[in-house]
């Protein structure tokens, strides 16, 4: 059976949408009305406005400074059985056979052209189980495909995930636990744990580049009581501040974090190397789809920072060196922290002679105005990623 539901365009206005192949988050009606704006991903809804003008700015200091809770539409695909490992060493760049069960490993998919098929995160339950945290497109085929002659099974759990991320985070998630977070709870472990009295998954990642985690809701044989895992969370952060936000405070921090979106800014015909990530292929494991061709590919970087100080960078606006152009924007913002715009700038082609880090570029707005900016490294802010590191004392002081 399908329902119609209304959400809010803002370009057309109010529209009639189908729930058909669309899945909503089961928090929804803890805090959707008829003002909020949702997009599709992994062809699950979420907020990214609570209303069609929201100001993401305040949520952000708040994100920064204390704690936040946001419904993601992140979707696992879980991976179980003899041959599970074997599998996503075939099909993934990073070493997956080595990875402790109760940690995560950031993992890239290739084409056998070395162009980037997918990225997520790889995170192992059990020794023969996995879950790969996929971004947005079909990947569940493309392991099927792969996985034929091979013991295990590809499905979809049908987790839904919530992040929890700032510095606070972790006194929240020792709060919903009754105390005893241990201080060996490190960025990219994960475990099960008894959150608000249910038994679930959970992860030190996130989107933002802050201290966080991810809670994995359960859809059998023990379903996950959502309505209560919400209201017990919200009441284990109240102490500490935290609120619920849309996606728009998250996009902000994430750009500044340097997250790549896999198909915007990850773009169809970028390598791993074209997009920064070339320290994420590994050679010394054994064979994987697109190792060829990433043997001989070109190690140069085409994806770079931007920072402009006169304005906001927007997805597909230009950008200019020596009077001609030279690439374009796939996304941007402003950032509050550093007071100027930034985004991601996909150049055509590696600079002849050199690299692009450190030129001065112009970014041609809307209007065609330039505007002069500056070739950076990712990410913008925390260049060296201590934020999401931040050790847990065990104290919750």
């Amino acid at each position: 059976m399908t329902t119609d539901r209304h959400f809010y365009i803002e370009s057309f206005g109010t529209i009639q949408l189908s729930a058909f192949r669309i899945g909503q988050s089961p928090f929804a009606h803890r805090y959707a009305t008829d003002q909020t704006v949702f997009c599709l991903y992994c062809d699950r809804l979420y907020p990214v406005k609570m209303t069609p003008g929201e100001d993401p700015v305040p949520n952000y200091w708040k994100l920064r400074r204390g704690v936040m809770l946001y419904d993601v539409p992140e979707k696992p695909l879980e991976i179980i059985g003899p041959d599970a490992s074997r599998l996503l060493g075939k099909v993934l760049t990073c070493r997956v056979e080595t990875l402790p069960v109760g940690r995560a490993r950031y993992g890239l998919a290739c084409r056998s052209d070395g162009t980037i098929l997918m990225d997520g995160v790889v995170m192992r339950l059990a020794p023969d189980r996995f879950w790969y945290v996929k971004a947005n497109g079909e990947f569940q085929s493309w392991l099927e495909a792969n996985a034929i002659g091979l013991d295990i099974r590809v499905s979809d759990p049908d987790s839904r995930v919530l992040q929890i991320q700032g510095p606070k985070s972790l006194h929240v998630l020792n709060a919903a636990m009754g105390g005893g977070l241990s201080e060996d709870f490190k960025y990219f472990h994960a475990d099960f744990f008894d959150v608000c009295g249910q038994r679930l998954w959970v992860s030190r990642t996130g989107w933002t580049g802050e201290t966080g985690i991810e809670i994995y809701c359960n859809s059998g044989p023990e379903p996950t009581d959502h309505d209560a895992l919400w209201d017990g969370l919200l009441a284990c952060g109240e102490p500490f501040g935290m609120e619920f936000s849309s996606s728009s405070s998250m996009g902000l921090r994430r750009v500044e974090s340097g997250i790549l979106d896999n198909g915007t800014d990850i773009e169809p015909g970028l390598t791993p190397y074209g997009a920064g990530l070339g320290q994420f292929v590994k050679f010394d494991k054994d064979g994987f789809i697109g190792r060829d061709a990433l043997e001989t590919a070109d190690r140069s970087q085409l994806l770079f920072g931007l920072v402009c100080a006169t304005a906001t960078p927007e997805a597909g606006m230009h950008v200019h060196f020596n009077d001609r152009p030279v690439g374009h924007m796939t996304v941007g913002s402003w950032s509050p922290t550093l007071d100027a715009g930034i985004g991601y700038v996909r150049f055509d082609q590696p600079l002849p002679g050199g690299d692009w880090y450190g030129k001065t570029v112009f970014l041609h707005d809307r209007d065609g105005t330039p505007h002069e900016a500056t070739v950076d490294t990712l990410p913008f802010v925390d260049k060296q990623k201590q934020l999401p590191r931040a050790v847990w004392s065990g104290s919750g002081s």
